[in-house]
């Protein structure tokens, strides 16, 4: 298959009432926050944890959520113990009031060492009932540990979410991890992981956990010049920091490499990225390989998100009537808008696969809430839901905007993407001081870290500066735009 490096032309939050703190850690003192056509059910402060990813699963009657943290201590009541950040559990099943159900440890930070090391930031959940060899009486959580020396990828039972037992370890051994993608369907998992003898941070190690006690590994991938062995500048920064899979049906992966600069989107054919030769040859690595966009130095590809058959009315009376797009999300770094360009979200038109091209983009104007100015933290995109929820799909994209909060955006004309919502908590108890630079005394302030939405339509933004976990719906004309039944 002939390699095609695709440069991506044109990539040139109403306040609700207070919820009354009925649990520890639950609380609604929102005093302070800035909404338009979003307003919050309900909250927790996670006991102050840096928060990375949310995930929310229907168990039976209930619904849970998991969330992944970034390195760091804490005091976890249930316990009375200080806990090195891991993975929060909490029963959502009425967001106005989540119940904190358990926290399961995650690797201790080393000496000297951030918040980026460390932790668990990944959790992804499947019931034994979708997954080909599971226990269909169980529910499986396949969490990333630490993100340093010695991580590793770690498969617990959450079939009583307080009382999470460890099943196995995937893999260990590993220089780092990141997000996962696991397909409840077929068992197949997208572990992103730093594997030792790759010459970037960050690959991909594909195994089959539809038996999530009998982990099977299928291979590793990457980007030619990523693998052991290869020569010259690795291409996409520090190699890949997320995948989405369509599945079988589907039949693509979208891998997302580089997610502050020199950013490259694949698009991949998943059964022959499965079953084709699985040596990490250039040649081997390319086979899969539908397509490769290779963005402008200063964008990153944090992650990506497909929006397939996408009707566009305006060309309602037009031979080509829908649109295949992809998502694609920088990441902000530093503060003070100072670090690098400003990360937006950009929209490409993948209709044929083999020649993607941008179209448009979307950021949160600067001046309309002085972000630059507000202190502590950073301003620009990091994240987009990944739930394909009919409620939300190919309609609205939710965005975790860092100090802008979370962010919706009504893409279904996907060349003209627009601002429909938002909602930026306020700060609380719980939120951390950031360092400032050498003799500027720290600054707290909220920042928004990853967005997820559940099948009932709420929308979950975590936050990385420890203020918790913020439950939202739309309301007013934005609610209109979803496709509530």
């Amino acid at each position: 298959m002939t390699r095609r490096h695709l440069v991506c032309a044109g990539l040139s939050i109403l306040l609700g009432a207070g919820v009354a703190a009925q649990r520890p850690g639950g609380n609604g003192g929102e005093d302070g926050a800035e909404s338009r056509d979003m307003r919050l059910v309900g909250h927790h402060d996670l006991q102050g944890r840096s928060a990375y990813q949310p995930e929310i699963k229907r168990q039976g009657d209930r619904w849970i959520a998991y969330v992944g943290h970034h390195g760091g201590n804490a005091r976890n009541p249930l316990t009375g113990r200080e806990e090195p950040n891991g993975t929060s559990i909490l029963d959502v099943t009425d967001p106005r009031n989540p119940v904190y159900l358990a926290h399961i440890p995650g690797q201790p930070l080393g000496k000297g060492e951030g918040a980026e090391s460390g932790g668990a930031q990944m959790a992804r959940v499947c019931s034994g009932a979708t997954l080909p060899r599971g226990d269909r009486n169980k529910f499986y959580l396949l969490r990333a540990y630490g993100n340093t020396a010695d991580s590793a990828h770690e498969m617990w039972d959450v079939t009583d979410p307080a009382t999470p037992a460890r099943i196995t370890v995937i893999v260990s051994g590993l220089r780092g991890t990141h997000k996962n993608w696991w397909e409840c369907d077929t068992g197949i998992a997208y572990l992103v992981s730093g594997q030792p003898g790759w010459r970037v941070p960050r690959m991909v190690k594909i195994y089959d956990l539809s038996d999530p006690a009998k982990p099977v590994f299928i291979r590793d991938f990457g980007l030619p010049g990523q693998q052991p062995g290869s020569t010259g500048t690795p291409p996409g920064d520090n190699g890949l920091h997320g995948p989405v899979s369509t599945g079988p049906q589907g039949n693509r992966v979208y891998f997302s490499y580089g997610y502050v600069k020199e950013g490259v989107v694949q698009i991949v054919d998943r059964e022959k990225l499965l079953k084709g030769p699985a040596e990490p040859t250039e040649a081997n690595l390319l086979y899969p390989q539908i397509s490769r966009m290779d963005l402008p130095p200063s964008v990153g590809a944090h992650n990506v998100f497909p929006l397939l058959r996408m009707p566009i009315a305006e060309f309602a009376k037009e031979q080509e009537r829908t649109r295949d797009m992809l998502v694609i999300i920088d990441e902000a770094v530093g503060r003070d808008c100072s670090a690098t360009a400003r990360a937006m979200m950009w929209m490409a038109d993948i209709t044929t696969e083999t020649r993607p091209f941008g179209v448009a983009n979307w950021t949160v104007p600067e001046a309309s809430g002085h972000f630059c100015g507000r202190g502590a933290g950073r301003f620009g995109t990091h994240s987009t839901h990944e739930n394909f929820t009919p409620i939300y799909y190919n309609r609205i994209m939710f965005v975790a905007h860092f100090n802008a909060g979370v962010r919706a955006v009504d893409v279904r004309d996907p060349f003209h993407p627009t601002e429909i919502a938002y909602y930026i908590p306020a700060q609380t108890a719980t939120t951390m001081c950031a360092p400032g630079r050498p003799g500027e005394p720290c600054v707290r302030g909220i920042q928004t870290n990853n967005v997820e939405v559940d099948d009932r339509g709420y929308v979950y933004g975590a936050d990385r500066a420890g203020t918790g976990l913020h439950i939202l719906e739309l309301t007013g004309a934005a609610r209109s735009v979803a496709n509530f039944r």
